[in-house]
C-alpha cells in the first residue's frame, strides 16, 4: 500500500487522533508547580505506538483507502524528537520556548514522513505529477483553561519544493466522565498560501495538457473547515487507546479545484500508544 497524504490533512488527522493526550501524563508529572521552569525536568520520556486511518485517497477524492501511521517520540526537558502530538507531526525535532499550566509555545523543524502525493494514487491525478517530500520550519502554540483548549500553528517549506505555507487553528472542548475516559470535540480550519494551494489543488498549463483537466490557479485563503470528535481511554499509566472521526469541508478556491471530486471528506481513525 502506498502512503500518500497531503501535509495539512495528515496534520489535521494526527492532531485529532492524538491532540496533546499522548503526552498528558508526562506533563502531569512536572506540573506540580506552575512555574515555567518546573515544566522542563531533565528526564527522558518515550512514546511508541501506531494507528490506522480510513480516509479519502487524496484531499477531494471520492474513493477511500486505509493508512497505517507509526507513532514514535521522545522528550528530554524542553526538547522533543519524532512524533510531535501537539502539532501533529510524524517526524519532527524542536524545543518548547515556553510552557506553563496554561500556555505552551514551541519551534520545530519537520520532514515529510510520507510523500505528499503520487500521481499513481488515483486516476484523477494522472498527468499532474508527484509532489515530493520536503522539510518545514514553524512555530506552534496552545492555551488551555479548564475544559477548553485553543491551538494554532504556522509552517513553511524551507527546501524550495513549492509547498508554501500552511496555518491551522483549532478549538477543543473536553469532557472527562471518568479518570480513564475523556471525550473531546471542536471545530478547526486550515489556511494555505497561494503557493501551497496551487501545488496541491492547482493545474498549470503543462499539467492541463497531460491530464485533460482545465488549467486552474487557486489563490491563498482558507482551504478547509473541519469538525472532530474524539475519545481517549487510558488503560493504565503507560497504555492508552483512542478513536476519532473528522469531517472536513473543502472551501473557496480549493473546493472549486477541478482535482476535487467531493468537497466533504470524512476520516475515521484508531490508535494505541505506550508511554515509558
Amino acid at each position: 500500500m502506498k502512503a500518500r497524504v497531503s501535509r495539512s490533512v495528515l496534520t489535521l488527522l494526527l492532531g485529532t487522533l492524538l491532540g496533546a493526550s499522548t503526552f498528558d501524563a508526562m506533563a502531569d508529572e512536572t506540573a506540580a508547580s506552575t512555574a515555567p521552569d518546573a515544566m522542563f525536568a531533565d528526564t527522558w520520556h518515550f512514546t511508541a505506538g501506531g494507528g490506522v486511518l480510513s480516509l479519502p485517497k487524496y484531499p477531494g477524492a471520492s474513493d477511500r483507502k486505509f493508512e497505517p501511521i507509526p507513532l514514535l517520540g521522545a522528550t528530554y526537558g524542553r526538547y522533543f524528537i519524532g512524533t510531535v502530538p501537539d502539532v501533529s507531526a510524524p517526524l519532527g525535532l524542536g524545543a518548547y520556548l515556553y510552557r506553563d499550566s496554561h500556555w505552551q509555545v514551541a519551534a520545530m523543524l519537520s520532514y515529510d514522513f510520507i510523500q505528499p502525493r503520487d500521481q499513481s494514487d488515483d486516476a484523477r491525478l494522472q498527468g499532474l505529477g508527484d509532489i515530493p517530500r520536503t522539510a518545514h520550519a514553524g512555530i506552534f502554540g496552545s492555551y488551555t483553561v479548564g475544559w477548553f483548549t485553543a491551538r494554532g500553528s504556522v509552517f513553511t517549506d524551507i527546501l524550495g519544493k513549492h509547498e508554501g505555507t500552511v496555518a491551522t487553528l483549532g478549538l477543543e472542548g473536553k469532557y472527562q466522565p471518568s479518570d480513564r475516559l475523556s471525550l473531546s470535540a471542536g471545530p478547526g480550519l486550515t489556511w494555505g498560501s497561494s503557493q501551497y494551494n496551487r501545488t496541491f489543488y492547482g493545474v498549470d498549463q503543462g499539467q492541463s495538457i497531460s491530464s485533460g483537466l482545465p488549467a486552474y490557479a487557486p489563490g491563498s485563503g482558507v482551504a478547509s473547515f473541519n469538525v472532530s470528535v474524539k475519545a481517549d481511554y487510558r488503560i493504565s499509566r503507560q497504555w492508552g487507546v483512542g478513536a476519532a472521526v473528522v469531517a472536513t469541508e473543502l472551501r473557496g478556491d480549493v473546493g472549486a479545484s477541478p482535482i476535487v471530486e467531493k468537497k466533504t471528506q470524512v476520516t475515521y481513525g484508531v490508535f494505541s500508544s505506550y508511554r515509558f
